[in-house]
C-alpha cells in the first residue's frame, strides 16, 4: 500500500491511500498541479511531507530505488539514444508489451526522431512496465492516442492492477476515468475532492 501524509507541493497539501491492486484516476483543469502531485510522489521534484510503501518511508532507500518501485510515466516520455531498442535492457522482453500495443516488433530499429507523440507514450509506458514497478503514475499516458491504442493501454493497465500493481492515473477524460479508476481525485485550486464511481 502506498501511503501519502501531508505531502505538499506548491499550494497543494495531499494525504491519500492507494490500495495493492487499485487504480485511482486524477482529474482537474489544465495547470491545477497534476503532474507536479505524480512527480513529487516519485521523488522527481522538491516536496514536504511523509510517503510510505508497505509502511517503509521513501526516504529510507535510495532515491533510484524508490522510482523503479514508485514509477513515473510521463505525458512525453525521455529519449536519450537513437534507437528505440537502445532504451530498453532486454528488447526481447518488450516485445510481448509492444505487440499488445499495437507497435511492429520490427519498431525496435527505428530512430527515434521518426516516432510519433503516440508511438513515444506506448513505448514510453513498455519502459515502466518492464520495471514490475508496485506502483504506476501515470500522466496522461493516451492523450495522443486513438481509441484502438487508448483500449489496448487501458486493457494492459488493468491487466496488472489485477495482479497488485497500484496505480495513479492522471486524465483530462471523464469517460476513461470511469473506466480504469475505482475512485476519482478532482484536483482544482489548492484542494482534492475525492469521488467513488
Amino acid at each position: 500500500m502506498l501511503t501519502v501524509d501531508a505531502l505538499k507541493r506548491l499550494h497543494v497539501s495531499v494525504s491519500f491511500e492507494l490500495a495493492d491492486g487499485e487504480c485511482i484516476a486524477l482529474q482537474g483543469p489544465s495547470g491545477v498541479g497534476k503532474s507536479l502531485l505524480l512527480r513529487a510522489i516519485a521523488d522527481l521534484d522538491p516536496n514536504e511531507g511523509s510517503i510510505k510503501l508497505d509502511g517503509t518511508l521513501r526516504e529510507s532507500m535510495p532515491a533510484p530505488t524508490w522510482r523503479k518501485k514508485v514509477t513515473y510515466v510521463a505525458a512525453e516520455p525521455g529519449w536519450w539514444a537513437d534507437t528505440v531498442q537502445e532504451h530498453f535492457i532486454a528488447w526481447d522482453e518488450a516485445l510481448n508489451l509492444v505487440e499488445k500495443l499495437g507497435l511492429p516488433s520490427g519498431c525496435g530499429t527505428w530512430p527515434i526522431r521518426r516516432l510519433s507523440t503516440g508511438e513515444k507514450q506506448r513505448l514510453g509506458l513498455v519502459r515502466a512496465l518492464l520495471l514490475r514497478s508496485r506502483v504506476l503514475l501515470l500522466d496522461e499516458p493516451t492523450s495522443a492516442l486513438d481509441p484502438a491504442s487508448t483500449a489496448s493501454v487501458e486493457a494492459i493497465v488493468a491487466e496488472r492492477v489485477s495482479t497488485g500493481t497500484s496505480v495513479l492515473w492522471s486524465t483530462h477524460n471523464s469517460a476513461q476515468a470511469r473506466r480504469v479508476g475505482s475512485r476519482l481525485f478532482m484536483m482544482s485550486s489548492g484542494r482534492i475532492e475525492e469521488h467513488r464511481f
